[in-house]
């Protein structure tokens, strides 16, 4: 069966479990005497899903979806049915008109969004509800508010696993908890950034205390907040990272902590999704997801301007699925070459750092994720998305040839070369185990017991810029 087959099937169970629960307490009326009309509902769904609330106190951001409020209000003053109807309405408008979401993605919102709200409404009228006006009826709505919104995380778990092919418990985990994406280490040692998805924006630390000490707010031209991914460090105590829903980079001076100075530069291209630096610290590049191409900064420009480099980069007309999207903080730098993993397609591209135009391809055996170079430049280690993420492409610099092609195992997640390279260690995160590999031979050397690992990390990669 393929992924978008079982989507659409659990698209259909995830909408008949929502009419089963409606059905079992249609027959029961709001608490309060106020009733809301429909329509009102709707228009505040659309108005939720449509906004977001930033909120600055002493300093730090924090960033606030309406949409539990007319979720409540409908709890109190509408109907089991006349709630999961105007939902519904509100969301198609938001998701399909404004966001324009292909057609099985806004099914499955439709679905799940109808299935949390209805099992909202099914706690809330199970409890002893009192009205808006008692405790009980407030502690009753916060009840159900939080299991609609547990419903919702199981919900995205089970699609994006059943995508994947398997249920990870871990991802639930993650979903859970605010998540952060990336981090970086000031040029001097004394600052921490982390970048995050949700609340968004980059969150910096005293590296020695980890007490903060700036929060920069991730609100872009466009007024919203949006995610903040491709996070690097650059010389000067400076950092580089991208906002994916408005399309910016922005580069934030620390010299001062206690006031940072951030350089925005808009309209780089839709959805930049990750970054990296050249080993000097003066090339910052980010993928786009929404276009074909790739967003340059030269950051020793004063002032700083974003361009548009290899505009035939990406998935292009033909749409390509992206299981993991592939990430350019795994791009391989040698010399006055790039190798970037291509997203969506099975190759990578070698990008002339120099003209950054593209200088050849290498014809991979899956989607790549992380494409690694050896410490002396000769080979890059590419692993791949699923379903063919358990191999690994061993590639000659000089020649742009796969010279040799292994399967470690179950999902290789990561790889990192000792400093001087004579050996890989590669995560096998699903055989539990780190496997150690000799980089000359090719040749096994050592199994590491490990549970589920994921990423590694030798400190020797911590006195590189960018790293």
């Amino acid at each position: 069966m393929s992924p978008r087959v079982r989507v659409w099937a659990l698209t259909v169970m995830a909408g008949g479990g929502g009419a089963w629960l409606v059905a079992g307490v249609a027959h029961v009326s709001p608490p309060g005497n106020q009733r809301l009309p429909w329509w009102l509902l709707a228009g505040l769904f659309l108005v939720a899903e449509l906004c977001v609330v930033h909120v600055h106190l002493r300093g730090d951001a924090h960033s606030f979806s309406l949409s539990e409020v007319p979720l409540v209000l409908g709890l109190f003053c509408s109907d089991p049915l006349q709630l999961v109807t105007a939902q519904a309405v509100g969301v198609a408008l938001a998701l399909g008109l404004h966001r324009r979401q292909s057609v099985h993605k806004l099914a499955f919102n439709l679905a799940q969004f109808s299935l949390c709200t209805a099992t909202a409404a099914w706690l809330f009228h199970a409890l002893p509800a009192g009205t808006p006006l008692e405790p009980r009826g407030w502690l009753a709505a916060g009840a159900a508010a939080l299991l609609s919104a547990l419903v919702g995380v199981l919900a995205i778990t089970t699609v994006i696993s059943l995508v994947q092919g398997r249920f990870q418990i871990e991802r639930l985990s993650t979903v859970l908890s605010l998540v952060a994406i990336g981090g970086a280490i000031s040029d001097d040692g004394t600052l921490i950034a982390v970048s995050n998805y949700e609340p968004g924006g980059v969150r910096v630390f005293a590296a020695d205390t980890l007490e903060p000490v700036a929060n920069i707010a991730a609100i872009g031209s466009n007024g919203r907040a949006s995610k903040t991914v491709g996070l690097v460090d650059l010389p000067g105590r400076r950092f580089a990272f991208a906002l994916y829903d408005a399309g910016e980079i922005w580069v934030a001076d620390l010299s001062a902590p206690e006031a940072p100075t951030v350089e925005k530069l808009t309209g780089v291209g839709k959805l930049p999704y990750d970054g990296n630096v050249t080993p000097d610290g003066r090339h910052y590049l980010a993928g786009l997801f929404g276009e074909d191409g790739v967003a340059h900064v030269d950051t020793w420009q004063a002032p700083l301007k974003a361009e548009r480099i290899l505009d035939h980069y990406g998935r292009g007309e033909e749409g390509l699925p992206v299981y993991k999207m592939p990430h350019l903080e795994g791009w391989a730098a040698i010399g006055d070459r790039l190798l970037l993993p291509a997203v969506g397609r099975h190759e990578l591209i070698a990008v002339d750092t120099r003209s950054f135009a593209e200088s050849g391809r290498v014809a991979t055996h899956g989607q790549p994720v992380f494409a690694v170079a050896r410490p002396d430049g000769r080979q890059v280690w590419v692993n791949f998305a699923h379903p063919k993420n358990d191999t690994i492409d061993v590639v000659d610099v000089q020649t742009l040839r796969v010279v040799h092609r292994f399967a470690p195992g179950p999902a290789v997640l990561h790889m990192e070369f000792t400093p001087r390279g004579n050996e890989v260690w590669v995560s096998v995160r699903d055989a539990d185990r780190i496997d150690v590999y000799d980089t000359a031979t090719f040749r096994k050397k050592a199994e590491i017991p490990a549970q589920k690992p994921s990423g590694i990390f030798f400190t020797a990669r911590a006195a590189r810029i960018g790293q």
